[in-house]
């Protein structure tokens, strides 16, 4: 996978980055709150699938950085 792709999902609350070069494919997101993390799916995090707080406590469990969070002012 190329190291550099980052892409960014909002809700227009807060935006989930993802840097593909730094995921460790723990799949600690997916376990966490699979509503939103679906790897099977296109486009495969869903930000209409859970509230900004779950989102962004399941982000936070993120061992390897790959995922983090921007809030929208």
């Amino acid at each position: 996978m190329d190291t550099k792709t980052k892409k960014e999902y909002s809700n227009g609350e807060v935006t989930v980055v993802w840097q593909a070069g730094l995921c460790a494919h723990s799949a600690n997101c997916v376990r966490h709150l699979s509503s939103v993390f679906k790897p099977k799916q296109q486009p495969w995090v869903n930000m209409d699938g859970a509230t900004s707080a779950q989102i962004v406590e399941a982000v936070g469990k993120c061992p390897s950085g790959a995922l983090s969070i921007k809030r929208l002012a």
